[in-house]
């Protein structure tokens, strides 16, 4: 069966950027679409331009840091469309800065939409892919600083290996029925993520500074990429039930350079 034609996909944080280029390369495969997020402008945009193609289009304007709407999202889901089969839990923001001088509001708003976001969206629409017995695929959307701790992004990464470690046991639970699980990984990925996590932060939390575009030199490295080769990446791990989700070429050296640490930590003891 297509893992597309027909069925239902949700994406939160689908009004711009990677989720937008997933909820464009599931409709473009005969899927459902629900988007989820909090900008309903940036929402309507792609509900409107996936329309016109065709596609059968939901928006629900969902706080994925809050249980409750990420429970309602599912129930509206499934009372539009019937069921669900494709969940990508994608909403998330970007913090920069030294975990020394990182304010405690940082740690609870990052965890909060990268982490708990995660989590809700696990909770509301695991047990009734399941339960349907129909397959499907969970999508959770890391990061590489989710796989490796870099400089000025500890908070980020704190919530990102957050993901990976949840998303490498669920797939583990969930593929004796039949469901499976990714976790895309991506580098630097040509997105508004930078703006648009400093616009969607509640206003107390907002730096009184202008931040950098990006964080000092050396915190990231690599080429940029689009949203749509991203897009195009998660499609073929859903359907090749692949768990590990990664963008750039550049991300071999990186990893295997974290490995042969990780083998030294052995050194000492044999």
């Amino acid at each position: 069966m297509d893992p597309f034609h027909d069925r239902v996909a949700v994406v939160t944080g689908g009004g711009s950027g990677i989720g937008a280029a997933m909820a464009r390369a599931f409709a473009a495969r005969g899927a459902h679409v629900v988007l989820a997020d909090l900008d309903e402008e940036a929402m309507a945009g792609v509900e409107s331009e996936l329309a016109g193609r065709g596609a059968r289009v939901l928006c629900v304007r969902t706080d994925v840091s809050k249980r409750a709407e990420v429970e309602a999202l599912a129930d509206t889901t499934v009372s539009r469309f019937g069921g669900v089969h494709v969940v990508c839990n994608n909403a998330g923001i970007a913090t920069f800065g030294e975990i020394a001088k990182a304010p405690h509001e940082d740690w609870e708003f990052t965890m909060g939409v990268n982490f708990w976001g995660v989590v809700h969206g696990v909770e509301a629409f695991a047990p009734r892919i399941v339960a349907q017995g129909q397959g499907g695929h969970v999508v959770n959307t890391a990061s590489m600083a989710g796989l490796v701790g870099m400089r000025w992004l500890g908070i980020y990464c704190a919530s990102k290996f957050a993901v990976v470690g949840l998303s490498e046991a669920l797939h583990r639970e969930l593929e004796p029925h039949g469901v499976g699980v990714s976790v895309l990984c991506p580098m630097i990925v040509a997105t508004r993520i930078n703006e648009n996590s400093v616009r969607m932060r509640p206003m107390h939390l907002r730096p009184k500074e202008p931040l950098p575009a990006l964080p000092p030199a050396g915190s990231l490295q690599g080429a940029t990429v689009t949203a749509e080769s991203v897009a195009a990446r998660v499609v073929r791990a859903i359907e090749g039930k692949r768990l590990y989700v990664l963008t750039h070429p550049e991300q071999r050296e990186i990893l295997r350079r974290r490995a042969a640490r990780l083998e030294q930590g052995f050194e000492d003891w044999d």
